[in-house]
């Protein structure tokens, strides 16, 4: 599987949700939005039931890592799932398959991850660039590291146990490093 990317640029962010609702579904876009503010590995955000959200935080176990993640949603998550849910009140899951055929008459299960790798990946080649299920999670990581300039802060979120692996997710590399020198003169 190809590296996909963090988006450093919050224009592109907003274009990529855009692009999404217009190209895929709205679904789509509300999984990229949700996920931008979630910081959650695919498997997880897709395996999320209305349930696992109480008092406005998530609480789920991570399927890779069996870590409890407790997450205080903002108000941007609560305000997207609030709307999710009044549009589709039967549902159990946050990102519920509904529209094809198989899911008709059977029992509810999450949308899978390789549709919404195929969506991401089809916005992605629009823009030129390598995007997919986890730049929503380094996205997450580099804004906040941006915003920060705190590696144990991003580590905690992501739950990460090194540096150097989170350095690397958010895409913090030498073409930054650089950045960093010639744009800070003491």
């Amino acid at each position: 599987m190809a590296e996909v990317e963090a988006i450093k640029d919050l224009d592109k962010v907003r274009l990529i949700s855009h692009l999404l609702e217009i190209r895929c579904s709205k679904q789509m876009a509300d999984i990229w939005n949700i996920g931008l503010n979630l910081a959650l590995r695919i498997s997880d955000l897709l395996s999320i039931k209305f349930t696992d959200i109480r008092d406005g935080r998530l609480i789920i176990f991570e399927g890779k890592t069996g870590k409890r993640a407790e997450i205080k949603l903002n108000d941007k998550a609560q305000l997207l799932i609030n709307n999710i849910q009044l549009k589709h009140r039967n549902h159990i899951y946050l990102f519920q398959s509904f529209r094809n055929r198989q899911s008709i008459n059977r029992k509810p299960k999450p949308l899978n991850r390789r549709s919404v790798t195929k969506a991401f990946m089809l916005v992605g080649e629009e823009l030129g660039i390598r995007l997919g299920t986890h730049s929503m999670r380094k996205s997450r990581g580099f804004h906040l590291y941006k915003k920060t300039n705190d590696i144990a802060r991003v580590m905690k979120m992501l739950r990460h146990s090194s540096e150097g692996v989170t350095l690397r997710y958010i895409g913090i590399d030498q073409e930054v490093i650089d950045t960093d020198f010639v744009e800070l003169e003491i």
